[in-house]
């Protein structure tokens, strides 16, 4: 490669990138590079591509390099970008290349922003997700099964004797003695209910009473024609006058 071929692809360069590019010796140039499309919101983001020319450029490949200038570029972004330049580079043997390589820079940087942007878009919209779900649950509350239920009415049933009890002692401590004496004799005294359930067969006592031999008689059983007529033999049989 003679030194006025490349010297004139650097002058190519420079009118083309007349702030970006920075020549450091006749065989070595730096090109700041950035995205050939701006996306509203996105952060800065520029790379420094480093070119090394060997002798027989452009028969064979320069050495790159890139490194961040502005925003961040992680591993594996790095080697993808110059593996894929790499590529470019071998289609392009035998003819100035350093335009083409940083063209494709340009676009596989704005591809690069567009698929963090769909990213940070995701893991945004899974966040919101993660929240919905997290609400619905706690206003949706915990399902209710037997198993649960009878916990949690063992439990409620233990704070309400608990609670009784609590209640009840502050209200003895609060009565004299004559007045807690008292409270206790009507506390000790059966309720109606528990009256009740220890007499629910009373309806039955009755028939504890009834001697042993008695006829139960069916009223209905009677004629009311065979009753009148024997109300009326009564009447004859007793004459009544209103003489003396």
């Amino acid at each position: 490669m003679s030194a006025e071929v490349l010297t004139e692809e650097f002058e190519v360069l420079e009118s083309i990138y007349p702030t970006e590019l920075s020549i450091v010796s006749d065989r070595e140039i730096q090109i700041d590079v950035e995205p050939d499309e701006v996306i509203d919101g996105d952060h800065p983001f520029k790379l420094q591509l480093s070119v090394h020319y060997p002798d027989d450029y452009p028969d064979s490949l320069p050495h790159l390099t890139l490194v961040a200038i502005e925003g961040e570029l992680e591993d594996t972004e790095h080697e993808t970008l110059l593996e894929s330049l790499t590529e470019v580079g071998e289609e392009n043997l035998g003819m100035a290349m350093t335009f083409t390589l940083v063209s494709y820079l340009r676009e596989q940087m704005a591809s690069l922003v567009r698929k963090r942007a769909d990213q940070l878009m995701a893991e945004e919209a899974e966040k919101e997700r993660l929240v919905i779900e997290a609400e619905e649950a706690r206003t949706r509350g915990t399902p209710v099964t037997v198993e649960s239920f009878k916990a949690w009415k063992i439990k409620f049933t233990r704070e309400m004797v608990q609670r009784k009890a609590k209640d009840e002692e502050e209200r003895l401590r609060a009565l004299s003695p004559k007045d807690r004496e008292e409270w206790k004799r009507a506390a000790m005294r059966p309720t109606g209910r528990q009256l009740f359930e220890k007499n629910k067969n009373l309806e039955h006592d009755d028939d504890n009473f009834v001697e042993e031999g008695t006829v139960s008689v069916d009223i209905s059983q009677y004629d009311r024609s065979q009753l009148r007529v024997h109300e009326d033999d009564d009447d004859d049989g007793v004459p009544f006058s209103d003489s003396d």
